[in-house]
């Protein structure tokens, strides 16, 4: 079985066309490939199911064996397989009911069009006998944004009591977020199925989109994660999230490595 592990600013993930997979991916699979100390290692899967031309229809999985209805830098990724692939520089990608326009921009830049960002009313909900004052966003996936400093204690602490929280019963991902300044933003990131991570594309969105809404500032906005800067641009409630993406290898699995 072979694949290739790609990373969007340091959120990595394996990609496997679905054809080419001894045994059909389960979430038992998904969880020992994606560990760290005896499968791969990734953030997550990207199983294209099919590719036809400037086309392809993708499954993400999160390494804790879920699905994710969307995430930016897996898609961006997925793009630039195909664009590398099919020869062209703008592909489309379906990941569930959305699909998504992406444009290679030289090097190893992708902008992917993610499509509709809804945005809801600040709120404030109850955290372990701590009030927590949030912007819920929906970019096809859910997101909590929290505006507090980006710590790295803090975000371990926060982000798996709001992913697990009752306010989101399909759990949600999370976001303390810094505004630095007019159109800059700083983002720690807790992602739903799979913690913390490095970089998380729709995150970025999710968290321009909410400092927008509230004000705090305006589009484009240049979002600064630990892994690294991506761009937002959103404009009549659509975003439009750009960032480099880079292969890394490819994997050919060992016999004995037994799925």
């Amino acid at each position: 079985m072979r694949l290739e592990k790609w990373h969007g600013l340091g959120n990595d993930y394996l990609l496997v066309e679905r054809a080419e997979l001894s045994v059909p991916l389960t979430p038992e699979r998904v969880r020992r490939l994606c560990d760290y100390h005896v499968g791969v290692g990734s953030d997550g899967i990207l199983e294209v199911v099919a590719a036809n031309g400037d086309r392809a229809e993708l499954v993400i999985w999160n390494p804790d064996g879920s699905t994710a209805e969307l995430s930016g830098n897996g898609t961006r990724i997925a793009a630039r397989w195909l664009a590398r692939r099919s020869g062209v520089d703008v592909v489309r990608i379906g990941v569930g009911a959305r699909e998504v326009a992406a444009r290679m921009r030289g090097g190893t830049a992708v902008e992917l069009d993610v499509g509709t960002v809804e945005v809801g009313k600040l709120e404030t909900i109850t955290v372990a006998d701590e009030q927590v004052e949030l912007t819920p966003v929906s970019v096809g996936n859910p997101h909590a944004v929290v505006r507090r400093e980006p710590d790295r204690a803090e975000l371990l602490r926060l982000g798996p009591l709001l992913e697990t929280h009752e306010r989101f019963p399909e759990r949600t991902n999370v976001q303390l977020v810094r505004v630095d300044g007019p159109h800059e933003l700083t983002v720690a990131v807790w992602e739903r199925g799979a913690g913390e991570t490095l970089s998380s594309g729709t995150s970025s969105v999710a968290a321009s989109a909410a400092a927008v809404a509230n004000g705090w500032c305006e589009s484009p906005l240049t979002v600064r994660l630990a892994g690294g800067e991506l761009t937002v641009e959103l404009h009549n409630g659509e975003a439009t999230l750009t960032g480099p993406v880079e292969m890394i290898c490819r994997v050919e699995l060992a016999e004995e490595f037994a799925l």
